[in-house]
């Protein structure tokens, strides 16, 4: 029978609808009945390409006996972090507050006034040496609540006063610091320190793909001529496309991989990650003519129209990681890590014959003693094959055997913030590329987040199917949709797309922002948690603070706004004490303060098409370049007109004038 589940839109939510445990959704209601029968919360987080999520459910919430002790005991509140972020990120600060580390599953016990007082992450169905049982974490948790439950609410209450605290004294104590050069130098320098020279990115295992710092150096290396921050980019972005983290048969990026060498990787494919990749191997591509920048382009692009495009014209989420293997009984099998990707050299012979397996495994790294689990290999591209013919055939007839495996899920909610990305990064793409599928493709995902989750004014955070959520948008969503509605509106002219990204950010400055500069993570009038996030800090995607802080110097140079342009630097002055510490935790607010630095360039290509082109190839950082709009009013005489801080060149009407005054590297 189903359980409180049943009618939610989150993929996740749905996953759990049909478990023996009787899971609410987050709500008030669930809150009252904890208090009504007088028994603690376990408050479970995940989302649904989640590997360890899965391994949970599968060992614990679909075991009936664990089940009826957790009905028996609890009022249990299933949330997917990726429609909540706000109450992930609070109860998410418990966890490693109270256990040191923190992840997915989450796994968090709190008071009927949502105050917490025991959390931990995975809790496996057994004891292991130094992990008890989930069983035994709750028959200790009950027991504790039982004998001394006086005592666990004032712990609860105490944590919550602790959290409460610390958002007033807000994530950065209040300090602030000016944006120069000499901030960005020591930002790069500390990055520099960190670099992994053989394999590329910054630090050791696990490895997640770099984005925002690397957008961070590149436009770094444009406005200062440093080879070694295009270095670092070039290094990374290669070792990362020859790895296995890059599906080498249909393009796309795995959300990180599990060593220093990208070799294996967590296997779910987030949408996220693959429009913010997908713009970083852009500009690499623009600053170096790199062959492999491009052709990662491509595939990934492809990869984003193909696989998570939904039928009303968004972008899914993500891919699991996980896939029932064929090997596996049907009945009751459950699904396996990376099933659909990994091969063995017997594999590809009986798919390719002996003459092409042979070969083709020698290209893709497939060995007998395999990199993965049971003797199976992920595919790489130490180097490109010689024979390119070979290679796409090879490729192809591989891509098409393995399409027919099984394959992994995809969480098909539309995600607005990172709908906003890969609107941003599409319809930048299909400009330079010219490939107008793209940006249409972009301008369809902008229709959706308008018609659908836009409701009285304000963003929504998901859909799913057309249908809107209930969620509240929260800051990355109206940061990132600006962002990506800015940037169509720059390929496309339509003005429509500059009106709404400013009405967003009106809304972010009216109902976000917090009295010492900067922006809270909710609304003003959103539902009110232990405390009101706000975090200076990227994680997978820009923070919400970057964000909104490059669409704002982004609207700030499209219409000449200073009071946009103020808020910007505010906001990024906020972050700049991180950013001078550690720039992998602040690289997309780096990126802004490069944009900031250089400008930006504020680019009118004026009845010059042979021109635009080019111009749109310049590495200038954070420029914006139009070819209607307020940037173009009064200017009548064809050309490329580049301003800077109120201070113009000459009109370019040529191209190597164009080359010059917006550092264009690559051949038109």
């Amino acid at each position: 029978m189903p359980n409180k589940l049943a009618e939610q839109t989150s993929p996740y939510l749905l996953q759990h609808a049909d478990n023996p445990v009787d899971w609410w959704p987050w709500s008030p209601a669930a809150f009252a009945e904890a208090a009504r029968r007088g028994v603690p919360v376990l408050l479970s987080v995940g989302y649904a390409s989640c590997h360890w999520c899965h391994v949970m459910a599968h060992e614990s919430f679909e075991d009936a006996a664990t089940a009826e002790y957790m009905n028996d005991h609890f009022v249990n509140i299933k949330v997917d972090r990726e429609e909540r972020p706000d109450v992930d990120s609070v109860y998410m600060d418990v966890t490693v507050a109270l256990t040191g580390h923190g992840g997915w599953p989450m796994t968090v016990f709190l008071t009927p006034t949502a105050e917490p007082f025991f959390a931990g992450t995975y809790f496996p169905p057994r004891p292991r040496p130094g992990m008890g049982s989930f069983r035994q974490v709750l028959t200790a948790v009950t027991e504790a609540w039982r004998t001394r439950r006086d005592e666990i609410e004032e712990s609860g209450a105490d944590i919550a006063r602790r959290l409460a605290e610390a958002a007033t004294r807000g994530p950065a104590s209040g300090l602030a610091a000016e944006i120069t050069p000499a901030l960005l130098d020591t930002a790069v320098a500390g990055l520099s320190a960190r670099f992994d020279a053989r394999h590329g990115g910054f630090g050791g295992a696990p490895k997640f793909p770099p984005s925002m710092v690397a957008e961070m150096l590149l436009r770094h290396s444009a406005r200062t001529g440093d080879a070694r921050s295009l270095e670092m980019v070039a290094v990374t972005c290669e070792r990362m496309a020859r790895g296995g983290i890059y599906d080498q048969l249909a393009g796309g990026f795995a959300r990180y991989s599990v060593d220093a060498t990208w070799t294996v990787p967590h296997f779910e494919k987030m949408l996220y990650d693959n429009a913010l990749l997908l713009r970083v191997y852009l500009h690499l591509w623009r600053a170096t003519g790199s062959a492999l920048a491009k052709r990662v382009v491509r595939e990934t692009a492809a990869f984003l129209l193909a696989d998570l495009r939904t039928p009303q014209g968004g972008f899914a989420s993500a891919l699991d990681a996980d896939a029932v293997p064929a090997s596996a009984a049907p009945a009751g099998a459950h699904p396996e890590e990376g099933a659909s990707y990994a091969w063995t050299p017997a594999q590809f012979v009986a798919v390719l014959g002996p003459e092409d397996g042979r070969w083709a495994v020698g290209v893709f790294g497939v060995t007998e003693q395999g990199s993965f689990e049971r003797g199976t290999s992920v595919l790489r591209l130490p180097a490109d094959p010689d024979d390119p013919a070979r290679f796409a055939a090879v490729r192809a007839a591989l891509a098409a055997a393995r399409a027919t495996r099984p394959q992994p899920a995809r969480d098909d909610k539309v995600v607005a913030a990172w709908n906003g990305l890969a609107i941003a990064a599409l319809a930048e793409a299909g400009a330079l590329f010219d490939e107008p599928d793209w940006v249409r493709a972009a301008e369809q995902a902008a229709v959706l987040l308008r018609d659908v989750h836009l409701v009285d004014g304000r963003l929504r955070r998901t859909s799913r199917d057309g249908r809107v959520g209930v969620n509240a948008g929260v800051l990355e969503d109206y940061g990132d949709v600006a962002e990506g509605l800015l940037t169509l509106h720059q390929v496309t002219g339509d003005p429509e797309w500059l009106a709404l990204a400013g009405t967003l950010l009106d809304i972010v400055r009216d109902r976000f922002a917090a009295s010492d500069g900067g922006f809270f993570d909710t609304a003003d009038d959103a539902e009110v948690l232990l405390r009101r996030p706000r975090d200076d800090s990227d994680s997978a995607t820009p923070s919400g603070q970057a964000a909104v802080a490059g669409a704002l110097v982004s609207y700030a140079a499209l219409t000449g706004s200073t009071e946009h342009r103020s808020a910007a630097e505010t906001t990024v002055a906020r972050v700049a004490p991180l950013l001078a510490r550690d720039a992998r935790f602040a690289g997309w607010a780096g990126a802004v303060a490069e944009a900031l630095l250089a400008g930006p360039a504020e680019v009118a290509v004026v009845d010059s098409p042979a021109l635009e082109r080019l111009a749109r190839l310049g590495t200038a950082p954070g420029a914006v370049v139009v070819t209607s709009g307020p940037l173009t009013v009064g200017r009548e005489t064809a050309g490329v007109y580049v301003c800077r801080d109120f201070v113009c060149e000459l009109p370019a009407r040529t191209a190597a004038e164009v080359r010059r005054q917006l550092g264009v590297k690559v051949a038109s």
